[in-house]
């Protein structure tokens, strides 16, 4: 009897521990699928954000003592950045280049610390993508029409929005309309003349 007793106690014993066992493999196992599962989530989210992607408006402000204002919107979505531009105060019927610049600076009264064109690639300047090279931030002339407004859209892969790429992050540059039209030849800038807006391209 005390044998049958003693077996019955130690099958007890281990059906215990086999349980506990299961349960312990049970738990990690649901542990690890959840962590499986917040990494498929934020993966899920960065895929989602990307689709839905980036939109920076930048405010545009006077230079060289005109009257030049408007925005200008980049928007990033599958893997291109759109710029749409709107500008009002520009001398009417004239044509007017427009560039990105080096730095995120619109401090100074003529828009000069904003720098030179933004150029990472070490390239001359000229009209965009030019066999005879030309500056990532060379987008040419707008047109303003008879009351002085004018308006740019503007599509490339070769820009990004807050990418790892130096020479493709448009964050931390700045844009500038000048009085006059870009001739794509004068070396370093075109000849386009006064910056008469510059806006801030940041976050």
């Amino acid at each position: 009897m005390k044998t049958i007793q003693l077996t019955l106690v130690g099958l007890l014993l281990i059906g215990s521990y086999s349980c506990k066992e299961t349960k312990k493999d049970a738990d990690e196992a649901g542990d690890s699928m959840e962590e499986s599962m917040e990494g498929t989530k934020d993966d899920a989210s960065a895929m989602k954000d990307d689709m839905m992607g980036k939109t920076l408006t930048i405010q545009m402000s006077p230079k060289s003592g005109s009257e030049v204002q408007g925005t200008v919107t980049f928007e990033q979505m599958d893997g291109a950045v759109q710029m749409k531009a709107d500008f009002t105060g520009l001398t009417a019927d004239g044509e007017h280049a427009i560039h990105i610049h080096e730095n995120a600076d619109c401090s100074a009264d003529d828009g000069t610390s904003a720098g030179g064109h933004w150029n990472p690639t070490d390239e001359k300047h000229g009209k965009w993508e030019s066999a005879d090279g030309y500056h990532s931030g060379d987008l040419g002339n707008l047109t303003a029409d008879a009351d002085g407004n004018a308006t740019m859209e503007f599509t490339t892969e070769q820009w990004c929005i807050g990418c790892d790429d130096d020479q493709k992050n448009i964050i931390g540059h700045g844009i500038i309309v000048h009085q006059d039209a870009d001739d794509f030849t004068s070396q370093p800038s075109g000849a386009a003349g006064a910056r008469v807006t510059c806006g801030e391209i940041t976050e």
